[in-house]
Order: C-alpha cells, then structure tokens, then sequence
C-alpha cells in the first residue's frame, strides 16, 4: 500500500514544479495548478506516512531513505503554510523541485517502504530525529524565503519590465518570514541536538564529524538570531546568512547515510 501511494505522490509534486515554472513565465492559471499539485500531493505523501506508522514495528523512518521521506513531507508542509497564497507561489521555484529529486531519492533507497525494528529506542528516534527534521525543514524554507529576496531585489535593481507581471512579496516582509522561520526552527535543532548529546553521554561516546558540523549550523544560525537582534542584520547579508546555513544542513544530510545509517 505504501509503494502504491509514492507514485500519486510524486507525479502531483512534479506537475507542481513544471507548474511554477509556468507561472514563473506566465503568471495565471499555472499557479492554481501548482498549487492544487502541492496540496494533493502532501495529502497523498501523509497517508502514506499514516500506513508506514500503523505497519512498522517501532519508529517507522528510522533508515536514512527513511529519515529523507519524513524530511520532504515536513519541508512541503512548512511551505504550504504561504505557499498557497499567490504572493508565495514562486517559493515553490525553490522547495518543489528539490522535494521532487529528494523523495524519489529516498524510494530509491527504500524510504517508502515498510521496516522493522531499529536498533535505536523509539523515544530518542521521535526527539533525537524528529526534532532535528523539523529544524533542518525550517531552514530549507527560510533558504528558500532568502533565495527569492535575493531574485527580487535583483529585479528591483535592474528595474525588469516584468516586475509587475510577476507578482512576488515585498523584500521586507520576505526577510521577516525567513527570520520568523529561523526563530522557530532553531529551538527545535537545540532540542534535538540536547537530547543526541545526552545518549552520547550515557552510551560514553565521542563527537563525531557529523555532528561537529550540526553543532557549527547552530552556531551559524544562533548567530544570525544574535546578530539580528542586536546589530540590525537584514536584508541581503542576512540572506547570505541562511543560504550558507542551508549548505551546512545539506552537508548533513548528505552525510546521514555514511555515518548514522551505514
């Protein structure tokens, strides 16, 4: 049943990726199509979360295929919160092509299928993984926010004949949200990162490459917060912030499945 649903799944995020791009060219109708696409497709993806949770004996996404397919549902969910607002829908310029290439990557590596127990308990699976997944979503979505402040402003500059053809949010209210994005996400790392130390601890291990560098994406992005609320950070340094943040969180998941997964 689950390896029924990834198809559906997968069709509606690519017909909502070739849809922005539609909409990119042409603002219209491409853009409800994108949207409706998006939608149906999260949909589709979360029932097959709800079969894989109701078959696996103990945490369902605990491979690394697995942890890519939870990834990609929280990502599309995160952007849904705007993107469906046509104001956002460029957004998806950024976040649907890459859940696209992300999730058939993770049923390559049998992410939508049904597994047994992990050696792993479930509690520190839910906090420990989850907790992470949320924060890295959050930062993919505010690398997104800043990706599109940094095309726009590009227009503005070079005063483009369709900036008023293609609808896009004010530059200032696309640094907030990505701010705002940031502030929630980065709670949310530091639990997860808390709770992966802790079972370090216990178990008398050491720190490892990988989560070196989730510790300096922390730092990055805990100083973007600091420097932001106190030295004024905006506008296009701080999105070069977040897209040098989003580089870390990719060289972390990129790693997943030689460290914690082999």
């Amino acid at each position: 049943m689950a390896e029924l649903l990834f198809w559906p799944a997968l069709f509606a995020y690519g017909e909502a990726a070739l849809a922005y791009v539609g909409e990119a060219r042409r603002p219209g109708i491409a853009g409800r199509f994108a949207t409706w696409g998006v939608r149906l497709g999260w949909l589709v993806q979360t029932a097959l979360l709800a079969v894989q949770a109701a078959r696996a004996d103990g945490f369902p996404w605990s491979t690394w295929a697995g942890s890519l397919t939870l990834f990609v549902w929280l990502v599309v969910g995160a952007y849904l919160i705007w993107g469906c607002q046509p104001r956002y829908r460029l957004l998806g310029l950024a976040v649907l092509p890459l859940a696209v290439v992300l999730f058939a990557l993770a049923h390559a590596g049998g992410g939508t299928s049904v597994h047994g127990a992990s050696r792993y308990s479930n509690l520190f699976l839910v906090l420990h993984v989850g907790l992470v997944l949320v924060a890295f979503a959050g930062f993919t979505v505010a690398a997104g926010l800043s990706a599109l402040y940094l095309w726009q402003e590009r227009r503005l500059k070079r005063r483009e004949t369709t900036i008023l053809r293609v609808r896009a949010p004010a530059l200032a209210r696309l640094d907030e949200l990505a701010a705002r994005t940031v502030a929630v996400a980065l709670p949310a790392l530091t639990l997860g990162i808390g709770v992966g130390i802790a079972r370090l601890r216990d178990r008398g291990g050491g720190v490892d490459a990988l989560m070196a560098v989730t510790l300096v994406t922390w730092a990055v992005y805990s100083s973007y917060i600091v420097l932001r609320l106190g030295a004024g950070l905006r506008g296009r340094r701080a999105a070069y912030v977040l897209l040098a943040g989003f580089l870390l969180v990719a060289i972390v998941r990129l790693a997943l499945p030689v460290t914690h997964f082999s």
